[in-house]
């Protein structure tokens, strides 16, 4: 099951992110995950949150553009090779991996990778098959 991420384009200028970090704050969504590429006049920050349909709405009415997408999760072991295990199944299935990224767990000494392919049903079918554990938005409220 896809996990839900919340892609904003922010501007590239003083204070924006804490701005947009404020918003989500005040209104009681916790950041779980995150990941921000610049470019010259904006920012395109991905996010996975503990409740996306309310970051979205409040997000919005402050006049961000945001798009919510499906995305992979998987939780790999924290030790060398771990992540190039995962990749390795998804390129023997076929899956191209357009970008990734990863955060830790509080409690397990596991990562959990975020990936944005073309096919989440095949590559999540393919991890499962190899022994991984796919991420869903329940483990992610528990986070």
């Amino acid at each position: 099951m896809a996990i839900k991420q919340l892609t904003v384009f922010v501007p590239n200028r003083k204070g924006a992110m804490v701005s947009l970090t404020d918003i989500i704050a005040k209104n009681g969504i916790n950041i779980r995950a995150l990941s921000i590429a610049e470019t010259e006049d904006f920012g395109i920050l991905r996010l996975i949150v503990d409740n996306e349909s309310a970051a979205t709405k409040i997000l919005e009415e402050n006049g961000y553009l945001i798009k919510m997408i499906d995305v992979v999760g998987v939780k790999i072991g924290d030790k060398p090779g771990a992540l190039t295990s995962a990749l390795d199944v998804l390129d023997k299935n076929g899956i191209n991996v357009e970008y990734l990224y990863a955060f830790m767990a509080r409690t397990e000494k596991h990562a959990y990778v975020v990936l944005r392919v073309e096919d989440n049903n095949n590559a999540e079918s393919a991890l499962e098959n190899a022994g991984f554990h796919i991420i869903t938005n329940a483990d992610i409220c528990k986070l």
